[in-house]
């Protein structure tokens, strides 16, 4: 689904399209359009499309940008090493460091397959067998990343993994400093008792850093295979199961509350529960998932600051007439959730 919003402030069409058709040695590409899409809270991202075809591009917000967010050269960069994995990814087409925009942004191909966020598509995986194919899908593709030897793809300073999570701890620590417009104890609380634990780390992968169902194309005619995996922004390289704490995060249970932001749908019948997923990394990938309630607890974490975040784009007017109603409840309910899981 799509917004309709005036999008002149954020995308310069007289400029693109040349370089598309320039890019893409196809003419056609002269004449753009562009239309949000619905589901960009970070980064924006748009379709765009032209009598050669629909592309999809993606940019920072509008407006001032916190120090270090958005670097759309990163999700270029591992997008493009990618490419040869098991991982898969969309081809990048476009990158621009900000000679047409003013920012960094890129165009890549659009896939085609279901983004699955609050529902599922009419007939697409009715069964509990499709469903449990789809969500072990979306596991083995995390094992799989996991597995890329980051050296070997021309990734190997993508990250610096020594102190992986107490950098991560103290760099959300300091988003939250920067946008929060109220005082909440739980999220405080949480962050001191996430520095306080910090688990060992006995290896160092890739990771996706916001590694959800909604952040995955999904076949449209196998929901056991993944067609791509998208927005990279926060990918590093570090502790592997920090990535697989924020899935089981999101993967709520029935009962649960479900979060505006990533409302899921893994409480519908038919889906495999937490421990499945646990179960299945573990058999892919033979790690000790001893610690994982800490990753599970500090997946909540990021969740909350990043809330808040996008609270403040919103009220900053940066999301391109974007609402998201208000977030202070999820603020506070994700790092309260973060609370019970240490707990």
């Amino acid at each position: 689904m799509s917004v309709s919003v005036d999008v002149t402030e954020a995308l310069d069409l007289d400029r693109l399209g040349p370089a598309l058709a320039s890019s893409l040695s196809d003419d056609r590409w002269l004449d753009v359009s562009a239309q949000l899409i619905s589901g960009g809270k970070s980064n924006l991202t748009f379709e765009i499309t032209s009598p050669a075809g629909v592309l999809i591009l993606r940019r920072p917000p509008t407006g001032v940008l916190l120090p270090r967010a958005h670097d759309m050269g990163r999700e270029v960069r591992i997008q493009r090493a990618l490419e040869p994995t098991a991982v898969p990814v969309a081809r990048i087409v476009l990158a621009d460091e900000g000679e047409l925009l003013g920012v960094s942004a890129y165009v890549m191909e659009r896939v085609d397959g279901h983004i699955i966020r609050g529902e599922m598509p009419p007939g697409y995986a009715s069964s509990p067998a499709e469903r449990r194919a789809l969500a072990y899908a979306l596991v083995d593709t995390l094992a799989d990343l996991h597995s890329v030897d980051q050296s070997a793809i021309g990734l190997g300073d993508f990250g610096r993994p020594t102190g992986f999570l107490e950098r991560q701890i103290k760099r959300w620590s300091g988003q939250w400093e920067m946008s929060a417009d109220r005082q909440v104890d739980e999220v405080d609380e949480l962050g001191r008792r996430l520095q306080a634990a910090l688990p060992p780390v006995s290896e160092s992968t890739i990771v996706h850093g916001d590694f959800r169902l909604d952040n995955c194309v999904v076949d449209l005619a196998e929901p056991g295979k993944m067609a791509a995996v998208l927005d990279w922004e926060l990918a590093t390289l570090g502790d592997p199961l920090s990535d697989l704490g924020t899935l089981l995060c999101f993967w709520r249970k029935p009962g649960e509350p479900h979060p505006v932001l990533t409302p899921g749908v893994s409480h519908l019948p038919g889906f495999p529960s937490r421990d499945d997923l646990k179960m299945r990394y573990q058999e892919r990938t033979g790690r000790d998932l001893s610690n994982i309630k800490y990753y599970e607890a500090f997946g909540q974490f990021k969740f909350a600051i990043i809330a808040q975040g996008i609270a403040a784009r919103v009220a900053a007017g940066a999301m391109s007439g974007q609402e998201f109603g208000d977030l202070r409840a999820e603020v506070r309910e994700a790092a309260e959730m973060g609370l019970r899981v240490l707990d």
